[in-house]
């Protein structure tokens, strides 16, 4: 169920304009602060907080926690839930702090199975699995790697 915004402002369609910019990407408030600096609008922390709130409260964007020493970080998904994939996890690299977005049939299976035969249902959007991203890989910035 999603809500119907209270008010259309101003500044809640410019952000909702350049979070549908950013489709399939994960980005922070942090970020949201920034491009609108860089695009030379005033527009204040607390209210790009309150509109991030109340466009996940809609339905608009879904807000990840990814851990207690990242910040959340949201992805626009309009209307539909995260582009219509029903199962959507996540890998942050231990070295640089990469967040990947997955959609990845493999995973699914494990969902499935840990549910099936574990009565374990595994919640997509807090489930996050941490390791050494391709581009540390190469780097060789391995330095978490067992």
């Amino acid at each position: 169920m999603t809500i119907k915004p209270k008010y259309k402002t101003k500044q809640r369609e410019m952000l909702v304009s350049y979070l549908s910019s950013v489709t399939g990407q994960h980005i922070t408030a942090g970020d949201v602060l920034e491009y609108f600096k860089e695009q030379g609008v005033s527009i204040g922390q607390a209210t790009i907080y309150r509109q991030l709130e109340s466009l996940v409260d809609e339905g608009v964007i879904n807000k990840y926690i990814i851990d207690a020493n990242s910040p959340a970080c949201f992805e626009y998904v309009g209307e539909e839930t995260h582009g219509g994939a029903a199962v959507c996890f996540h890998c942050k690299c231990s070295n640089c702090g990469k967040l990947l977005h997955l959609h990845c049939e493999e995973l699914m299976e494990i969902q499935n199975h840990l549910s099936k035969e574990h009565g374990f249902v595994l919640d997509p959007k807090r489930t996050v699995f941490y390791g050494i991203c391709e581009d540390c890989g190469k780097n060789g910035n391995e330095s978490d790697r067992s």
